[in-house]
């Protein structure tokens, strides 16, 4: 069986989000942190255009998938298929809110079917032999977290999964918004120390309102690493020193956000090349001067002439020196 990934430092698998430009943008800033794809339905993997769907580029490593499914024998081809792309974990996601999702009976819902969890992660794993894991909530709607989160882990662990990410969130499935359930229900740290510390062979993740690195270690100083989501792409320079605090590294590859911008410039070149639309590649920009003199000025550029057609680099150089004349005069 292939080694685990290291996964101390993640970053979230986010819908419409987490795509393959985004992921080679955060690969710019660090080398060693796990990335997720957004989430990939089985049925659309199997019978989809699969390279657009789950394609990737072998400097994405390491990179995992996320699934959303029900049912283990899809679930087991999606699985199948995702290893043969060269996947570094297959992971399955039992966390998301969304009306769409969970008209699929996949996702958060799932929280309330704990061994349909169970089947499927089993079929997953006699599919591949890359790792499986689970990402999941604390509950749903009217469940009481302590025995919701407990049974879920407890009945999925006996197929051997042994690494778990928990939004340490409920949700609620009907009231509230998929961006409302990221934020409104109240986060419970505790909680998932106390599984951790009860279920100490398991590997738990945290996720959920984690804004900074120090913030991140400081609540998961007792458990096996944190998964960062929105505040990576909101303000991803977060990520530069990821490689050195986290994971021990003897530099980052990184050490401004203007060598952020120039490294990742021959990935957009070549992508425009390949036919991408700027606008696609750039807009996961848009957070990375988040609090330094010119970001608006960076974001309204970007935002106004990426998406015009026949946009190209010459953008990005705009932009770039409109934020580096602001820095100057600041």
């Amino acid at each position: 069986m292939p080694a685990q990934p290291d996964r101390r430092l993640s970053v979230a698998p986010m819908m419409d989000w987490t795509d393959r430009h985004c992921r080679a943008f955060h690969r710019v800033l660090t080398r060693q942190t796990l990335l997720y794809t957004e989430m990939a339905v089985d049925k659309a993997v199997i019978h989809g255009d699969r390279d657009k769907l789950i394609g990737f580029e072998a400097d994405e490593h390491p990179v995992a998938i996320q699934l959303g499914g029900s049912d283990p024998a899809d679930l087991a081809e999606a699985s199948r298929i995702a290893e043969g792309y060269g996947y570094h974990e297959i992971n399955l996601n039992v966390g998301c809110p969304s009306d769409r999702v969970q008209s699929g009976r996949f996702g958060a819902c799932l929280m309330l079917e704990p061994q349909l969890v169970a089947d499927c992660v089993a079929a997953m794993q006699a599919a591949v032999s890359v790792p499986v894991t689970v990402k999941c909530r604390i509950g749903v709607d009217d469940q009481e977290p302590d025995a919701a989160l407990f049974t879920l882990i407890d009945t999925v662990r006996q197929t051997g999964v042994k690494s778990f990410a928990v939004h340490a969130r409920k949700a609620w499935l009907k009231g509230l918004s998929p961006k409302e359930n990221r934020s409104i229900p109240p986060l419970d740290y505790d909680l998932v120390r106390r599984l951790k510390a009860e279920r100490p062979e398991l590997e738990i993740i945290l996720n959920g309102g984690l804004e900074t690195l120090d913030q991140g270690l400081a609540e998961t100083e007792s458990l096996d690493g944190m998964m960062i989501g929105r505040a990576a792409y909101h303000t991803p320079f977060i990520l530069a020193q990821a490689d050195t605090r986290i994971f021990g590294a003897d530099t980052d590859p990184v050490a401004t956000r203007l060598e952020v911008v120039e490294a990742y410039k021959p990935y957009i070149a070549r992508r425009l090349e390949q036919g991408s639309r700027l606008h696609d590649i750039t807009r996961h920009m848009l957070g990375l001067f988040t609090g330094e003199p010119g970001a608006r000025m960076w974001r309204r550029i970007l935002s106004e002439k990426a998406p015009k057609r026949g946009a190209g680099l010459d953008v990005v150089d705009e932009a770039l020196a409109a934020v580096t004349r602001r820095d100057e005069a600041a």
